[in-house]
C-alpha cells in the first residue's frame, strides 16, 4: 500500500475530481483532502492511498505536473508524519538554530552593556523560556 502526497492543487478540487483523476492508474483505497478548521474550506493538498505499489508509481509518473483547475500537480509519495523535509523559506524555527543553548545577551555582560558591536541587539536576544512561569500581567486600557 502507498501513499502519495498530491499538492499544489486548486482551492476548488474536490474529492470526487481527484477520484477521477487517480481511478485510470488502479484501485484507490481512500483520499483524503486537508481542509482548514477554521474556514472548512481545502489547504491545497491531499492524501492518495493505492494498494499496489506499481499502479501508484505510475500514477505519480503520470500526473506529477500535470494540469488540474489551472495549477500544475506536484505527486509524489508522501513521508510518514513527522519525518518533514527541510525547513521551507520564511519559516523560523526559533528553538533550533545557531543560537539554541544561547544564554540571552542583556547588555550587562563582560560588554559593558548598550548597543555597540558587542553588545547584540538582534531577535535572539530573549526568548519565551525567561517568561515561561510569570504570569501575565493585564494590560492598561488605551484612552
Amino acid at each position: 500500500m502507498k501513499s502519495l502526497f498530491v499538492g499544489n492543487m486548486s482551492f476548488q478540487t474536490t474529492e470526487s475530481d481527484l477520484r477521477a483523476l487517480f481511478e485510470p492508474f488502479g484501485q484507490i483505497t481512500r483520499v483524503h483532502m486537508a481542509m482548514d478548521r477554521e474556514t472548512g474550506r481545502a489547504r491545497g493538498f491531499a492524501f492518495i492511498e493505492m494498494p499496489n505499489d506499481e499502479e501508484a508509481a505510475k500514477a505519480m509518473a503520470g500526473l506529477d505536473g500535470k494540469e488540474l483547475g489551472g495549477r500544475n500537480l506536484k505527486v509524489n509519495e508522501a513521508r510518514p508524519k513527522g519525518e518533514g523535509g527541510p525547513p521551507r523559506s520564511g519559516q523560523r524555527n526559533f528553538n533550533n538554530g545557531p543560537n539554541a543553548g544561547r544564554v540571552p545577551n542583556t547588555g550587562r555582560g563582560p560588554s559593558g552593556g548598550g548597543r555597540g558591536k558587542a553588545g547584540g541587539g538582534g531577535r535572539d536576544r530573549f526568548s519565551n523560556e525567561d517568561y515561561r512561569e510569570s504570569v501575565r500581567q493585564p494590560r492598561e486600557p488605551r484612552w
